[in-house]
């Protein structure tokens, strides 16, 4: 142990200042995306299995609705441009412009050099929680998916079904390419009904069980051609357990909506960021 500073609770009570102030972030105009949403139909239904993935694709403009069905369940969700794989879904920055839980109204940016809103949520059924005295909330983009690497590092493991192999699994089949290939795509996700938080002691990321039952729902307007990927993480509601067959697990459905292009009259896809990368070359 380091011994403190004279001055040690000075410094711990210099306020914090926030990194990047989001006031000045393009508005998404909500309701236009509201009122279009309400004149959208369902034009395809996809189902992640438990303990396994599903693909979906959305015209930009279109929508993408995610509700739990038959029990508490959470999902890991991965997004790509649809026509560009190299421009996916960037958790850290999302993360970094509205916080650490994402609800209505806030978006789910691109990687670079593009950083720009892939996706914009409009509807969020659980945006009531809040955040709890733990300092948990729901929807959280700072976990990274279970994996199977990490639960071979920790337990010695060779589990096949962790949200990292299930998205895996579903890219290389939609794709028609080998699971080594699909990989290297799959990204950081958004924990999708997901309730984690930080502890106040040891600063570790924890986990406790979702508040999601079914019905509940999160829906997305897709800012540009979207190719998702969802996975039913094999931890169900995350209580306990999210690496291993133990806990009980039930389905995903997603639903993509599209309404009549004129009803998005004013609307354009965002374009990609206007810095020029020269680097200062």
């Amino acid at each position: 142990m380091t011994t403190a500073p004279s001055d040690a609770d000075a410094r711990r009570a210099v306020a914090p200042v926030i990194c990047y102030p989001n006031s000045s972030l393009p508005k998404p105009d909500m309701a236009l995306f509201q009122r279009v949403l309400g004149a959208a139909t369902v034009v395809d239904t996809r189902f992640a299995a438990p303990r396994d993935a599903c693909t979906f694709e959305v015209p930009a403009g279109g929508f993408f609705r995610i509700t739990s069905v038959e029990g508490p369940q959470v999902g890991d969700l991965n997004l790509w441009n649809a026509h560009d794989l190299t421009e996916r879904f960037y958790s850290g920055k999302t993360r970094a412009l509205h916080g650490t839980h994402v609800t209505t109204g806030e978006r789910l940016w691109s990687s670079f050099p593009h950083l720009r809103p892939l996706a914009t949520i409009v509807q969020d059924s659980l945006e009531w929680y809040g955040i709890d005295e733990f300092g948990g909330s729901v929807h959280d983009v700072i976990g990274t998916r279970c994996d199977p690497y990490t639960g071979n590092l920790l337990a010695g493991s060779q589990y096949h079904h962790c949200c990292h192999s299930n998205l895996t699994r579903a890219l290389a089949a939609h794709l028609g390419v080998s699971a080594q290939e699909a990989e290297s795509h799959v990204h950081d996700v958004l924990n999708v009904f997901m309730c984690t938080g930080f502890t106040r002691d040891t600063g570790q990321y924890f986990m406790k069980s979702s508040p999601v039952r079914p019905d509940d729902s999160l829906t997305f307007f897709a800012e540009v051609p979207i190719l998702g990927a969802l996975s039913a993480c094999p931890g169900g509601d995350c209580s306990s357990e999210h690496s291993s067959d133990e806990a009980a697990c039930y389905p995903l459905k997603v639903e993509v909506l599209v309404a009549e292009a004129g009803n998005l009259q004013g609307w354009s896809s965002p374009p990609k960021n206007g810095y020029d990368q020269s680097h200062g070359l």
